[in-house]
């Protein structure tokens, strides 16, 4: 399989390497359930290759980059520092498996807030929630959460291919991060790479306090717009 990369450039777009597909995908609530679900959208063709897809929030061909971060006068400068994920992920012990987790790469999807917090459920050491915690954690599309079955000492990941996910919040009402899976490797604004993770989220509103990755200031702005002065988006763990 050819390298696939995304490279955040210097207060512009983001340089999709390796033609990977990109699609839309839809964080819905879950009609069956008390939990969230993704919902598959349309499929995208890049109009140029290598693909440029928007960064700074402001682009009338989203997701695509038309140069609207150069009238928005765009800050794209990356501040997320280059450490292992594990070197500052909290861990919380269960009996069969371990959660760790990285409060920085919260993208705010709610995946693991759904059947009693994933904090919780890990540490219950039963089939039902500790199936549950697993499902909750590989659902984070920033990677904040990663498990680790405790027999075996390896990090549970579902295996596929490298591929590009658009996300919309249906429920907040507002555009989500670029959600990157299969391991795709991410290059800051100075060619120097990330640690490579199979599910990162990647600014493309322009907010993030931790460029190119995703902070969740989407979600919080629209919660905001919503319920001002009472966010339903805690960011820390109970």
């Amino acid at each position: 399989m050819a390298k696939t990369k995304i490279k955040a450039t210097l207060n512009g777009p983001y340089i999709v390497e390796g033609q990977i597909p990109i699609q839309e995908q839809m964080i819905e609530k879950d009609a069956t359930t008390q939990g969230w679900t993704y919902k598959q959208g349309k499929r995208f063709q890049a109009p140029t290759e290598p693909t440029k897809l928007c960064r700074c929030g402001h682009s009338g061909k989203m997701p695509f980059c038309d140069e609207s971060h150069c009238k928005e006068a765009f800050d794209g400068t990356c501040t997320a520092p280059h450490k292992p994920f594990a070197q500052d992920a909290q861990a919380v012990e269960g009996p069969n498996f371990t959660l760790l987790d990285n409060e920085m790469y919260c993208a705010f999807g709610r995946f693991c807030d759904a059947f009693g917090r994933v904090w919780n459920l890990v540490r219950q050491g039963k089939k039902e929630t500790d199936q549950l915690a697993i499902k909750e954690t590989l659902s984070c599309p920033g990677g904040r959460l990663m498990i680790i079955d405790n027999q075996t000492g390896e990090i549970i990941e579902e295996p596929t291919h490298p591929e590009i996910n658009i996300l919309q919040d249906a429920a907040l009402n507002c555009m989500g991060p670029i959600y990157a899976k299969g391991g795709i490797e991410i290059v800051d604004d100075h060619e120097k790479p990330y640690e490579i993770r199979a599910r990162q989220a990647l600014c493309r509103c322009g907010k993030s306090h931790n460029k190119p990755f995703c902070d969740g200031s989407h979600a919080i702005e629209a919660d905001e717009k919503e319920t001002p002065n009472k966010s339903g988006l805690p960011k820390t763990q109970t």
